[in-house]
């Protein structure tokens, strides 16, 4: 196995076509064909499935470029680094659900590091996505929660993926919404005094099972219902429509301002929030900083 056999690897994937591939490598397609033919018989397992409409990644083929896209980026840093003589800057990645607090955190934790040095970055995004990027070392961490609807379900796709989930805190169940909602002054809600009011969730795309649900409840009939798919687009509906959330009722202040309120849902439902990383992988240092600032909002749980 070489280094070309990997990068022509990972170009293939990004590009989701042989041809394309072999265009941007500026080799032959037969000649790239037989590279990946090689490189497959040599690790005894197929990374891509060919058909006429493309190239499709194998499960084992993801894993396998997961590993692929990390030594590739060990070998271009060392190579910077004693051969170019250049300074590099070390990377740090996180994904999550749509979390204020953990975006919050990672504020906190590049503040101290600063930028200089290091190249951040943050993906808010949808739950399978989280656990992807966290498989393929897209993202060292990822932070999401479980209950005991979703736990067994979750907890064999990380055991499949060779992830291991490790809890932060536990918290209630709140309703989110907007300080002018006509239920914002309640000390607790009910799901009957819901009913009138539209139900927002985040969009899960084409991974849309109920486990994969951001929030809880997510097989309750709600009489109204809408799915966004950013965090602007749901503030804009709790404020038009008089829209909620269900949530972990962490609200960042820094963010809100004091506009939208998290009041308890009469449930004795409870959410474990916590981070999935790569089992048996040690932690960066940086990792190890962000979860520090993650575990300072235990103590804001309502």
């Amino acid at each position: 196995m070489t280094l070309q056999q990997l990068r022509y690897a990972i170009c293939i994937a990004n590009q989701k076509s042989m041809n394309k591939a072999a265009a941007e490598l500026f080799i032959t397609q037969p000649s790239l064909s037989s590279t990946i033919r090689d490189l497959e018989e040599e690790i005894g397992l197929q990374i891509f499935l060919r058909s006429n409409r493309g190239i499709v990644i194998t499960p084992e083929g993801e894993e396998f470029l997961g590993y692929a896209r990390q030594m590739i980026e060990q070998y271009r840093q060392m190579e910077e680094r004693f051969i170019h003589r250049k300074k590099f800057k070390k990377k740090f990645s996180v994904s999550m659900q749509h979390y204020t607090f953990a975006v919050q955190a990672f504020v906190e934790m590049a503040k101290e590091f600063g930028m200089d040095d290091y190249e951040f970055a943050v993906r808010e995004t949808q739950t399978y996505e989280v656990i992807e990027n966290v498989r393929n070392q897209k993202s060292e961490l990822g932070i999401l929660y479980i209950n005991d609807f979703n736990s067994k379900a979750l907890t064999k796709i990380f055991h499949d993926q060779e992830l291991e989930f490790i809890d932060l805190f536990q918290c209630g169940i709140y309703v989110f919404l907007w300080q002018g909602n006509p239920l914002a002054q309640k000390e607790c809600i009910n799901f009957e005094d819901l009913k009138d009011y539209p139900c927002l969730s985040f969009e899960q795309g084409n991974n849309n099972s109920f486990y994969l649900a951001e929030e809880v409840f997510s097989t309750y009939e709600y009489k109204q219902i809408i799915k966004a798919n950013d965090r602007a687009t749901m503030l804009n509906l709790m404020i038009g429509l008089n829209g909620y959330t269900l949530c972990s009722g962490i609200i960042c202040e820094e963010l809100y301002q004091n506009e939208y309120r998290a009041i308890p849902l009469n449930t004795d439902e409870r959410m474990r929030i916590g981070y999935i990383k790569k089992r048996k992988m040690p932690l960066s240092i940086l990792a190890v900083k962000y979860i520090e600032e993650l575990k300072k909002y235990e103590k804001k749980v309502l």
